[in-house]
């Protein structure tokens, strides 16, 4: 194995980044016992079926890493995030989770998670420049 190298693939294959990914799902299952893995997608949409937001993420590890919540500009401020987040909440209890982790920037959505008990956990100043990058947790009753 004298030849291994570095090489950088932005466009690589998506198969070597899946190997990637299920390599370290495999460590990390190996490594804690903990072996249920569920992806979560729940959407906001209208009478044709087009998605006008959506809540993204994974169930792991009895915690919900919620990786994407969006809704569209027009929605924004009628409830739509709110019954979005609640949705995502409510699947990570039915599927036995104890907590939500998620990351936020300061020009994203810090306050809206906080009104629904989040709290800041690691904040990353300067990312990108002149703005932070937070991460929030909520335990689930």
């Amino acid at each position: 194995m004298a030849n291994l190298r570095i090489v950088s693939e932005p466009q690589g294959s998506p198969g070597d980044a899946a190997f990637v990914r299920e390599s370290l799902a495999l460590f990390n299952v190996a490594t804690t016992g903990l072996s249920y893995y569920s992806p979560l997608a729940i959407f906001l949409k209208d009478e044709r079926g087009a998605v006008l937001g959506g809540a993204l993420g994974n169930v792991w590890g009895g915690w919900l890493n919620l990786e994407f919540l969006w809704v569209t500009e027009p929605f924004r401020g009628k409830r739509y995030g709110a019954n979005l987040l609640e949705a995502a909440e409510d699947e990570a209890r039915a599927q036995g989770c104890h907590g939500v982790y998620l990351t936020t920037f300061s020009f994203q959505a810090r306050p809206f998670y906080e009104k629904f008990g989040y709290e800041v956990v690691a904040d990353v100043p300067d990312y990108p420049k002149g703005h932070s990058y937070y991460a929030l947790k909520k335990r689930l009753a």
